[in-house]
């Protein structure tokens, strides 16, 4: 099992930033991916961004493309996704998860993802 924690969130005026942490601890050497989700209110949860554990090939939503940047620091076990240019449709509550089996970071399906974080709110307001 991987267990998942997620810290960095809050509220942010448009146009701020923030930087979300995700610490794992447990079974790490069985991820192979780790991505960012979030869910805004009233709607589904949806891929915000992916990076390969060993070889940091990264992946993101066009939504966020250019001002969000995953990251990852294997020796602290920890994924970042650091939010630039925050717009207040960013708002959500982000979600830190892992999959634990050989695929492409490509594809990042929520199914995909077998363990997941407790979730963060991340607020932006106009």
């Amino acid at each position: 099992q991987v267990q998942l924690v997620e810290s960095g969130g809050g509220l942010v005026q448009a146009g701020g930033s923030l930087r979300l942490s995700c610490a794992a601890s447990g079974r790490t050497f069985s991820i192979y991916v780790m991505g960012w989700f979030r869910q805004a209110p009233g709607k589904e949860r949806e891929f915000v961004a992916a990076i390969s554990w060993s070889g940091g090939v990264t992946y993101y939503a066009d939504s966020v493309k250019g001002r969000f940047t995953i990251s990852r620091d294997n020796a602290k076990n920890t994924v970042y996704l650091q939010m630039n240019n925050l717009k207040p449709e960013d708002t959500a509550v982000y979600y830190c998860a892992a999959k634990l089996f050989p695929s492409s970071v490509y594809e990042s399906r929520r199914s995909d993802f077998g363990s997941w974080g407790q979730g963060t709110q991340v607020t932006v307001s106009s």
